[in-house]
This record gives structure tokens, sequence and C-alpha cells, in this order.
């Protein structure tokens, strides 16, 4: 508490409130993938690895083998994370019962128990088409395909996710985030790229054609720079997307690993809330190449949170997770990933930005350089363990136990 009392004070003498930015943090909601449980495996009776571009590399101890597993790790991963949690879906994680349901089957009695389980843990949910891990997305191509018949399968499966995504969204009285994410696309140079990215356009337009019930559910679509077997063409593009949601009003989803390492998803930000009055953003780290590795406390991430907040694009953004490493603890990749991202949302509120936005009105640009070189060492980490303290989880380091208990006590039983 001394170590806080210091540093409120040292925030406050820049007018910073840390009461009402840990307060603000609270009532942020962000949304755990359950696909970090089993590495994108999923609980259907007959399909494989994902493929579509996704690649999940290591074979730590422990994966969840049943939904019961992968309900007790998330459990047990909320029980280590602060502050207000939704839980993500893929349609690949319906309550089969082991029995064989194609994708364009699924509905909405798959997916019961889930809310159910998210009424005990006071948590809502979110939900995802799963487009990978499937014979009929095999070509590289779902929603885009030249074929027909493929086409309609994928586009009825979406149809029946967004049926599904209303039903979660009315049980549990909040809006369920349904987002879309196709793997399509082409490994080597591609001369029809028009075509299928007519056909992706014409087969979202069959998705979306149902109005559901108001408040229920809201459509996302996402983006993608390239992937594995995908290197030379993505029919999904930024660029598509981000027509396709302006004109047709649906959410865009940003991902921070489907971008090139160059750009910056924080400059977007404030690009496209001229066009679209709300936003997905999937938390997530690439190294290199499109990827999705563990969440970390890094500069892209604050960069992401900072304008988040000067912009007041808090209240107009859904934020998710999406990073999967089985080469590590999976919970405590969770653990890492989730509590680096509420950091980054902490340090930004904890910014002095009406001062900063003076000085920089003012021309007074050494100050703003100056002020913000000197924000990086406030006693921003004194704050992040009251907030954990007040919120009745482990501050600092002392959650690392709780994961490793795990491990011996859970984790290695699963053989």
């Amino acid at each position: 508490m001394s170590n806080y009392k210091s540093a409120s004070e040292r925030y406050a003498a820049l007018g910073v409130d840390t009461s009402a930015a840990m307060k603000k943090l609270a009532e942020i909601p962000i949304s755990l993938h359950c696909w970090q449980t089993d590495d994108v495996g999923g609980f259907e009776t007959s399909h494989g690895d994902p493929g579509g571009g996704l690649a999940v590399t290591g074979n730590f101890p422990g994966k969840a083998r049943s939904l019961g597993e992968v309900r007790q790790d998330l459990e047990k991963a909320m029980s280590l994370i602060p502050g207000k949690l939704r839980v993500n879906l893929h349609a690949n994680y319906g309550d089969f019962e082991g029995k064989r349901v194609d994708r364009d089957q699924v509905e909405p009695a798959h997916f019961a128990s889930w809310v159910e389980w998210a009424g005990q843990q006071a948590i809502s949910l979110d939900f995802n088409s799963t487009f990978f891990a499937h014979p009929r997305a095999d070509s590289g191509f779902t929603l885009s395909n030249t074929d027909r018949g493929i086409r309609d399968f994928w586009v009825e499966h979406s149809k029946r996710c967004r049926e599904i995504s209303a039903f979660l969204g009315a049980r549990q009285g909040n809006t369920c985030v349904h987002n879309v994410w196709i793997p399509d696309g082409s490994k080597d140079e591609t001369v029809n790229r028009l075509l299928h990215r007519q056909l992706l356009e014409e087969s979202l337009d069959r998705i979306f054609e149902k109005e559901m019930p108001a408040g229920t559910m809201t459509d996302a679509v996402e983006s993608k720079l390239f992937g594995i077997g995908s290197e030379s063409f993505v029919v999904g593009s930024f660029e598509f997307y981000l027509g396709y949601a302006i004109t047709r009003k649906k959410m865009l989803c940003l991902d921070m690993g489907h971008f090139h390492p160059t750009e910056s998803v924080a400059d977007k930000v404030s690009a496209v809330l001229l066009y679209l009055d709300r936003l997905l953003f999937h938390f997530s780290r690439g190294i290199r190449w499109d990827s999705d590795h563990v969440l970390t406390f890094n500069d892209p991430l604050k960069d992401l949170a900072l304008e988040l907040v000067r912009s007041g694009a808090l209240g107009k953004s859904a934020l998710a997770l999406d990073f999967f490493d089985a080469s590590i603890n999976r919970i405590g990749a969770y653990v890492t990933g989730t509590r680096a991202a509420q950091k980054a949302l902490l340090y930004a509120l904890l910014e002095p930005t009406g001062m900063l936005r003076q000085l920089e009105q003012e021309g007074r640009l050494f100050e703003r350089l100056a002020l913000l070189e000197e924000m990086k060492t406030m006693p921003f980490g004194d704050v992040w363990d009251q907030y954990c303290e007040m919120q009745n989880v482990p501050p600092a380091d002392k959650w690392i136990a709780g994961v490793m208990q795990y491990e011996k006590e859970i984790l290695a039983t699963r053989y």
C-alpha cells in the first residue's frame, strides 16, 4: 500500500486520478479465446489439423482433451486474471456429444451447455465461424471458391453461426460479437484475384442478408496479410474488408498479428473510426511474419492501448485475444497474455492526455516529447499491483506459483 500511495501522489501531480483509472479498467471486458487450451483443435469427430494458414507448434504436456478440460483450464486462467472477462468460442467447439455434426448442421443446441457454464462463471460469450480444418477448405478457398457447392456449404455454415450468436446474446442479455475470418488465398502467383474477391463479396452478402434481433449479436469481418500456404494472395485483405465494413456497416476486426511488421495497428484506429461506428480488436503479437504469439507488454500493444484511450475509441471497441502456443504451459500463456493486455490499457489510462494535448496545441513540442519520455518510468507497476489486489488476484509475479501448482496437479495427469 505504501508503494501505491507514493505512486498515486506522483500521478496526481500530473492531474491523473489512479483510482479513476483502475475503476475504468475494471469495466473494460476482454474476450479470452477458447482455442489456446487445445491448440485450435476443437471437438468435432472427423476433422484434422487446423490448416488454412494456421500452424500451432509445440507439444507441451496437458493439452485439453474435452470440453470439460477446456472449461477447467479457462476457470483456472480466469482465477488469476483481474477485471471483466468474456470467452470467445469457435464453431468447432460445440458440445457435439461424440456425434458427427458437419459445419452446415451446427445449431444453438450444440452451445447450450456453454451458456450454462458461462452463467455459472458470470461471464458472457462471443463467437466465430470456423472455416478451417475441414475437407471443404483443403483447396485453400471457402467463401471465395469458384465451386458454387463449396461456397454454398460455407455460406450455410456462417448463417448458422449467426443464429448461434444471436442465441448466445439473447440468453446472456448482451451482444455477442460474431467474427468472420476465412483462410482463402493462394501460395503462388494468382491471376484471378478480382474473381475471388467478387465471389467473397457475394458470399458475405448472402450470409448477412438476414437481420438478427436487435441487441443479440453483431457481425465483424477480419482481414489478414498472408499465412502459410497463402503467401502470394489473401482474398480477404485489409483493403477488401475495410471497404466491405464501410459499405455494409459491419464491425472491422483489426488483428495485431495480421499486418506487416512495419505497419502500426494503432495508427489505423483514428482513420477507420471516421467511417465506422464499431471496431473489434484481436490482441496478438506478430514476430517477423503473420503470426499469433503470446501477447506481451510491448511497444505495439502499448501504442494501440494509448490510441484507444486518446481517440475515445474504448467505448466503440470490442477487445479479444487471439494467440496460441503449444510450446509452453497453456494456462500460463493465457494469464501472461491477458494480463499484458490489461497492463497496456491501465498504462494508457494513466497517461496525462489532457496535459499532453494542450502542450501539442500550444506548439510546446519539446515539453510534449519530454513528458512522454518521463511517463515511461512512472511507477506504473505499483498501480497495477494495487489493481490486482483490489480484484482479488495475485499481484506482480505471485500468480506464477498458481500456474505451476495447476501444472503439477492437473496438467501432468493428462496422458
